[in-house]
C-alpha cells in the first residue's frame, strides 16, 4: 500500500540579527512541530519510526542552510530535508544588519491500516 499524507504543518522562524540561514529554518521547523501532538499514531498501534517526514523548508539563500541541523529537530521517523528559495531577507541598511525569514511544511506519510 503506497503511504498516504497523514500531517501537514506549517512554521515561520526568523533570525533577527546576522543572517543565520540555519537558525531561521530550524526556529521554523520548531514552530511547525510544536503545533501537533502525534498522539493518534500511538493510539492505533502504528510505528513513529517508520514515519515518512518531508520538510520543506524556503529561505532566500538556501545554500547557507545546515541541513543536518534542521534534520536533527524532528523527533521521529525517516527524515528528509529539502531546503528551497522562499523566505524573506528584511535588511537594516543603517546598522548592516538582516532579519532572515524562513518558512516551514512537514508532510508526513505513513502506511495506514485498512478500514475494517
Amino acid at each position: 500500500m503506497k503511504p498516504k499524507r497523514i500531517i501537514l504543518e506549517l512554521g515561520a522562524g526568523a533570525s533577527l540579527h546576522g543572517g543565520d540561514y540555519t537558525k531561521a529554518a530550524v526556529r521554523a521547523v520548531d514552530d511547525a512541530i510544536h503545533h501537533s501532538s502525534l498522539s493518534f499514531i500511538r493510539n492505533l498501534g502504528l510505528d513513529a519510526k517508520k514515519m515518512e517526514v518531508t520538510v520543506t523548508v524556503g529561505v532566500q539563500k538556501p545554500d547557507l542552510v545546515d541541513a543536518d541541523k534542521v534534520k536533527a529537530r524532528l523527533p521521529h521517523g525517516q527524515v528528509t530535508v529539502n531546503v528551497v528559495k522562499g523566505g524573506l531577507d528584511v535588511p537594516d541598511v543603517e546598522n548592516n544588519d538582516i532579519t532572515v525569514l524562513a518558512s516551514a511544511a512537514i508532510a508526513v506519510r505513513m502506511e495506514l491500516p485498512k478500514r475494517a
